[in-house]
Formats: C-alpha cells, structure tokens, sequence
C-alpha cells in the first residue's frame, strides 16, 4: 500500500525540481491530453520516450517510479484483458469456441497499458515527486486567482486539494497499521471469496474513517490556533518567478502535442 505515488514528494536536485509549480500543472494538463490524443504507433513511442525523459529529468530513482506502478498493476492487467478478448477486426490471431484474439485486440492492449503507464509516471513525476504541498498550493492559488473576482473562495480550494494530496500517505499507512492490527488479533482478510473480503474490510474502514475524522479535527485545531484565517492578508516568503527553463519546457510540450497531433493526420 506504501507504493501509491500520489502525495509523495521526494527531494531532489533536478530540471523539474526548479521549475515553477504553475507551468508544471499546465504542462500536467498538457501532457494528460497529449495521451489521450495518440492514435497510432509513432505517437505512443512518442509518449513512451517523454514518459522515459521525465524520469531522467526529475532524477528520480528507477526503483521508486517502478515501485509507485505496482498499486495499478491490476487495472493494467483488467484493461489489457479487456481490450485482447472484447476488441474485434479483421485479423484473427486465436480462435478456440466462443474465444476470438485479433491482432487489433493486441495492439489496443499495449496501447492502453502504455497510456496508463505514462500518465501515471507523468503526472506523478511533474506534480507529487517534484513538487512540495506548500508549493503547489500556491501554484493553483495563483492559476485561479482570476476566480476571485467572481467570489469563488479560491484560496480554500487550493488549500483543501493540497490537504487532501498530503493526507494520502498518511492514511495508506494508517490503513496498513490497522490491517496489521486486526491481523493480530486473528482477523482472516485474505482468503474467501470476493464478498468475504469485502465483509473482512469492515473491521478496517470504520477505524480508518474515525481516525480521518480525528485528524481532521485535530488540523483545525492545529490552525485555529496558528490564528489561520484563510488567504485574506496573506504573504509568502519565497515568490514564484517565471524563468526561461519553464518557457522552454512550456515549448517543449507543445511541440509534443503538435507532433502528436501531425502524426495523427499524417498517419
């Protein structure tokens, strides 16, 4: 349960370490939309290859990023599975009664596996392993600063998003205590059928759902008490500048999303 990546900010000297959080969640959007614009082969390579790149630029250790993939190891093999036995064409490639493979099936099976696969490393990569709570709160802060003229309390949702990011980890190794703990006390949560452990789960989410209740309230405390009153006079300490190295990879990504976009047309 500690492989989730989501929340995990791991510290680190790299290119996208130093870029400024508010190009790094618009080029988050970028890159998610460049991954669902790939049709073909050359452009999942392409998306393959920056997925690859982000990892070298973010300096990350292989062994983390793979290790941040196994919480989605399932859904890649149901997707897969899905796409080999429900997707039809004209190439059959294995037949046996009711059971038809097609190459198509094949293709779209790595295809989506490949587009999980780079979304996760991408995002994870661009926004949680690089970027501090405090930071990125700031950042989307500032990208919906134009909402406050509408009245929309944009320093709250900004807020509640990195809390809600930051409280991840915290919760999955507060699950896994609990499972330890009700494994102790003679709790069987692996084996049976899939309602058994449905029902096995019970015993862990009620004292899971109590403890983020608990810890809910004692963050409201902890800020009342710090005299928190929301964005209203607010200052920072450290102020966000554009550099050229986010123009740059702003220019970057949109050249990405181009080719993607010509090798559809072309191809």
């Amino acid at each position: 349960m500690k492989s989730i990546a989501f929340g995990q900010y791991y510290p680190a000297e790299s290119p996208l370490h130093r870029l400024d959080p508010r190009v790094k969640i618009i080029l988050t959007i970028l890159y998610i939309v460049c991954s669902f614009m790939c049709k073909n082969v050359l452009s999942y390579a392409l998306l393959l290859i920056s997925a690859i790149a982000l990892v070298m630029l973010g300096r990350i250790p292989l062994s983390i990023v793979l290790k941040g993939l196994k919480a989605v190891l399932f859904v890649l093999g149901f997707t897969a599975a899905l796409n080999i036995f429900w997707t039809a064409g004209e190439q059959l490639l294995f037949e046996w009664k009711f059971i038809k493979i097609y190459v198509e099936g094949i293709y779209a099976a790595v295809f989506i596996m490949i587009r999980i696969t780079a979304l996760i490393i991408g995002t994870s990569m661009l926004m949680t392993y690089t970027t501090t709570p405090i930071a990125l709160t700031n950042a989307i802060e500032d990208l919906l600063s134009p909402l406050k003229k509408l009245y929309v309390p944009v320093h709250s949702f900004a807020m509640m998003m990195t809390i809600a990011l930051r409280f991840i980890p915290t919760l999955i190794e507060e699950a896994e205590k609990i499972m330890n703990a009700q494994k102790a006390r003679g709790a069987d949560l692996e084996s049976g059928g899939l309602l058994d452990r449905i029902k096995a789960l019970i015993p862990i989410l009620i004292p899971l759902l109590m403890s983020a209740v608990r810890r809910a309230y004692e963050l409201a405390e902890a800020m009342e008490c710090r005299c928190y009153n929301g964005g209203e006079g607010k200052t920072r300490m450290k102020q966000m500048h554009l550099k050229k190295a986010d123009l740059f990879s702003f220019i970057v990504v949109a050249l990405m999303c181009g080719s993607i976009v010509a090798l559809n047309i072309l191809l």
